[in-house]
């Protein structure tokens, strides 16, 4: 929201010959109007208002219709508008001007010339097209702060002389109506009633409207009865806005009311009373009544609007009713009415929620074809349905389709494609798009960064989430509840319960009443890690703080105990959660089958089984694969398959994990011919086989080739041993894989070699990733960007650096955007091969793409280069980014001294010479608080110091009192930062 700017005071002097009234006039247009172009001469501004201004005096030159100022007025900004009605001699020429040069096509006024033309027309007393004026200025405010503005402007006016008029009253009263500011409009609404002014019935009806916008009823329903004291009588839109005021507080059986008294009263309703109580029933999920009430409107002779359709075509899609929807479209464009943007835009949002996406946009394009501009909703809701549906990119190009078209994005756009971007895994690209919202806005939300944090946690960046946590609070957005659950999930699901823990007692401290999502992820936590009796424990707590179980919450306990066979315990929670009124589901069951046939209790597990089946719970894929399991483990494979063809027949299509299960069962019986035989079965059903699935089929090859060579051996009367382990895969075995795959009719896809390159490289096994990809390129397929990638941290990792370049330029030159762990992971393989000059050069290139300058930071210097101890370095590319002018947060410079403070104590010294360089450089640079903030840090240096013996106390206090006395935004609190030292 624009800030209200300061009211601009009259001076009752001669604007022709005081130098005073000249420079106030002067401040008000350098207040109001556009800034001139940076290179702008001033001598070309004098030259086009002096032409202008020699044209409107000439007296023998009838100048509306100079050809030369038609030339000139496509030049004419605001403020040469302003200042040439400040000079012109002649005010009525300067008001003929004023209106002459406004319905140029190309141009607009700006306040500031409302504000040259009103100084002059009352300083010269002309107050009839003042009035005119000030009714112009009105209407054409943009926002709520400017007409807050232009009011405190108009009633210093009026202390001048310009008197109210009806008119001017009731402009203002329909703009604060369409800024929604009720309190204001209420006090306008009293000042005219107390003026002296004969209000008239659009006044009443325009303050009527505004209050039932809000739903206020009751004091609309005041300002009716001053209707009737006026002996005035209530029309249309009277009774229509009640109508709406009803139907806004959901009390449609009042609005009815009002109906039926319109029509006893004699007052015929009209398109938009129909409108308004069809929209109501909309909203109400009273679709079919809606329907009717068109019907009604339509036999009495009312045509509807193109607005009466709209609504119950967006409720006909929210029903699942798309072809009743685009029936009515056409029946709405048989009478006549054309479908508008809001139209469009209601049957994009249905389809697209129905699953209709691809014909919501060739909707969006037939809307461009006709030449209507779809507005910032319309891209809002294809930006959302886009990015749920992973397609990324194409909603990242309408996203700046969005300026192209004369808008700005706005919150809900910015979080749409930050939440497809995290859902792809792209977080740095949706951390550029933070950047974006924080440099120029709109300001993130706490939704925008529990996306983002969110992001980071599935990719499993605990660090950075908890980064961001800290940034997002620094930059005033308060975490919520949510923020805690992603985090307190994020941490339980990497086996950080402690993190975890603490979160959740940080939330509580924050003031934070933990709900039922809060206290199910840390119980989950807990359960996952076997720690049942501190989730029992915690399951306590919540019940005695007040906050209610859910089933999830018991599921999760359930899991635990399951997990450790206390299987009498997991049944009387079972019969807890029926004495609660909830009622076991899929995942109770399925957890409690899931526990015992990982730990050898398939009998009973399949007992739970149709008892969930007596029970009308319908398993689902989850306990199919849990009892294929459970059953392979002990041996029992051919029940499993038999239990897998049940489960197809029962509409159940497998996925890789049972595929993989079963496989695995019938390896395990050296049943080998049989597994390959269901691992074709797999593909042809589409289901994708895995680096597992794949594992498990290698290690009954090699267990076959063992054999093979034992049986050679007995034949030579030769003892054959194996010295390698069940992990080894040699490039000779993925071979047979291959061509096994081949025989039964599998032949293998380039997804099949990228499968086996990304497993390959995961496990370091660079060798054989080589040797593969010659293969793969033999047979003619290349691996994808995700391979190399992988590959080359690989690379990384066993110090192969110069093979980890080439794959890089590789990338680079394929137009490829390697992400930033690449980075990080060739600068810190360089750096252990002290090749320095070239971490330098690949830095800088780095900073030359576009990124998120805080995660650069986090990524390469914090996790990259402090973690390799490189603190020199560090400081070395900090400073890069500096004189690069890429800023970073201080909440940076916070994680990074603290990273530093965790290294080795032998590293101390120069952790804390480093620091003072730092810190110099913030003293230099401080902004807000940020000394205080490193004064706590530049304590732990001292702290870290005194461990290792380094420099007298005496020394390290006087260089600490010197950095925070010198630093003026440390004031107030320099004297506690030393005392504790």
């Amino acid at each position: 929201m624009v800030k209200p700017l300061k009211p601009i005071f009259l001076y009752s002097l001669n604007p022709h010959r005081n130098s005073n009234f000249r420079r106030f006039t002067h401040l008000g247009r350098l207040q109001f109007s556009s800034k001139p172009d940076f290179f702008e001469d001033n001598y070309r501004l004098s030259f086009i208002i002096s032409k202008v201004l020699d044209i409107l005096s000439n007296p023998r030159l009838h100048w509306q219709t100079s050809a030369e100022l038609n030339s000139l007025s496509s030049k004419l900004r605001p403020r040469h508008v302003g200042k040439l009605v400040e000079i012109h001699g002649n005010t009525e020429v300067a008001l003929q001007f004023f209106y002459w040069v406004s319905k140029r096509h190309f141009y607009k006024h700006d306040m500031s010339c409302y504000v040259s033309m009103l100084n002059r027309l009352v300083f010269d007393k002309k107050f009839v097209p003042a009035d005119h004026v000030r009714i112009l200025m009105i209407k054409a405010c943009r926002n709520e702060g400017e007409l807050k503005w232009v009011i405190e402007y108009l009633s210093e006016l009026k202390r001048k002389g310009l008197g109210d008029s009806l008119y001017s009253f009731n402009t203002l009263l329909i703009q604060l109506g369409k800024f929604e500011m009720v309190e204001t409009a209420k006090s306008a609404y009293q000042e005219i009633m107390s003026s002296g002014t004969e209000a008239s019935l659009l006044t009443f009806n325009t303050m009527i409207n505004i209050l039932c916008k809000k739903g206020r009823v009751e004091e609309a329903k005041l300002i009716m009865s001053h209707i009737y004291q006026r002996e005035l009588s209530p029309d249309v839109f009277t009774y229509t806005s009640l109508i709406l005021g009803h139907s806004r507080n959901r009390d449609l059986d009042a609005a009815f009311v009002v109906f039926d008294r319109m029509v006893q009263d004699g007052i015929d309703p009209n398109a938009a009373t129909y409108t308004t109580l069809i929209n109501g029933l909309c909203t109400e999920g009273r679709v079919d009544e809606a329907m009717d009430m068109l019907d009604e409107m339509i036999e009495k002779g009312i045509k509807p609007t193109v607005y009466t359709y709209t609504v119950p075509i967006s409720s006909l899609c929210a029903v699942g009713r798309e072809k009743e929807a685009v029936d009515l479209v056409v029946s709405m464009r048989k009478r006549g009415c054309e479908p508008n943007v809001q139209t469009y835009t209601a049957l994009i949002s249905g389809l697209s929620q129905s699953g209709l996406l691809e014909v919501a946009i060739g909707l969006y394009h037939n809307m461009l074809r006709k030449g209507l501009l779809p507005t910032v909703v319309t891209f809002n809701i294809l930006i959302t349905e886009l990015c749920g549906a992973k397609k990324v990119d194409r909603a990242s190009r309408i996203f700046h389709l969005i300026e192209a078209h004369g808008y700005t994005p706005n919150t809900i756009t910015y979080n749409a494609l930050i939440h497809g971007l995290c859902l792809v895994g792209n977080i740095e690209r949706a951390m550029v798009l933070l950047s974006e919202m924080l440099k120029v806005g709109p300001a993130p939300t706490v939704i925008t960064y529990n996306t983002l944090i969110n992001g980071y946690l599935k990719r499993g960046f605990l660090d950075n989430a908890m980064r961001l946590l800290d940034l997002m609070k620094n930059n005033g957005c308060k975490a919520d509840e949510w923020t805690y659950a992603e985090l307190i999930s994020g941490f339980c699901k990497r086996g950080k319960l402690d993190s975890a823990s603490a979160l959740f007692e940080e939330m509580i401290k924050h003031g934070l009443s933990p709900n039922q999502v809060n206290y199910t992820a840390l119980i989950d936590g807990f359960s996952k890690e076997e720690k049942v009796d501190d989730a029992l424990a915690l399951l306590k707590t919540m019940e005695a703080r007040g906050c209610t179980p859910g089933i999830e919450t018991y599921n999760a306990i359930i899991n635990g105990l399951s997990k450790q066979k206390r299987l009498l315990e997991a049944e009387k929670l079972c019969n807890k959660i029926t004495e609660s009124g909830l009622l076991p589901n899929v995942i109770t069951y399925s957890t409690l089958i899931d526990g015992l046939s990982r730990n050898g209790g398939t009998h009973l597990a399949f007992k739970i089984f149709h008892d969930m089946k007596r029970r009308n719970c319908i398993p689902n894929l989850y306990t199919y694969s849990s009892l294929i399991y459970g059953l392979c483990l002990e041996g029992q494979a051919d029940n499993a398959e038999s239990l897998l063809r049940e489960m197809e027949q029962k509409g159940f299509a497998p996925d890789y994990v049972t595929y993989t299960s079963l496989i695995d069962g019938f390896v395990a019986l050296g049943r080998l011919a049989h597994a390959f035989l269901l691992l074709r079965q797999m593909v042809d059903k589409g289901c994708e086989p895995n680096y597992r699935t794949f594992g498990v089929l290698l290690k009954g090859l090699k267990k076959e080739c063992q054999l093979l060579s034992g049986e050679v051996s007995v034949l030579h009367e030769r003892v054959y041993s194996s010295t390698a382990s069940n992990n080894d895969v040699s490039f000779e075995l993925l071979c047979t894989l291959l061509d096994r795959m081949s025989e039964i009719g599998c032949e293998p896809n380039a997804g099949t070699y990228c499968t086996l390159l990304l497993g390959l490289s995961r496990e370091g096994k660079t060798y054989e990733a080589d040797q593969l990809i010659e293969h793969m390129e033999e047979k003619g397929f290349s691996p994808t960007s995700a391979v190399y990638c992988s590959l080359l941290v690989s690379y990384c990792n066993n110090m192969k650096v110069d093979a980890a370049l080439e794959i890089f330029d590789s990338l680079v030159q394929q137009g490829f955007r390697p992400p930033l762990p690449i980075y990080q992971s060739l600068i810190c393989a360089l750096c252990r091969r002290s090749r320095l000059k070239e971490v330098e050069v690949l830095f800088e290139n780095m900073l030359g793409k576009q990124w998120n300058n805080d995660e650069i930071v986090w990524t390469i210097l914090i996790d990259g280069l402090l973690k390799e101890k490189k603190s020199e370095l560090c400081m070395k590319l900090l400073h890069v980014m500096e004189s690069k002018s890429c800023p970073i947060s201080f909440q940076t410079y916070l994680h990074k001294a603290e990273r530093k403070a965790a290294l080795q104590m032998r590293e101390a010294e120069l952790w804390l010479s480093l620091t003072f360089k730092e810190l110099t450089f913030c003293r230099s640079n401080a902004q807000g608080s940020i000394s205080i903030v490193v004064n706590s840090h530049l304590l732990m240096a001292f702290y870290m110091s005194s461990k290792v013996g380094i420099g007298p106390e005496e020394t390290r206090a006087a260089i600490l009192i010197d950095f925070l006395t010198h630093t003026p935004q440390s004031k107030g609190t320099s004297m506690n930062s030393c005392c504790f030292l």
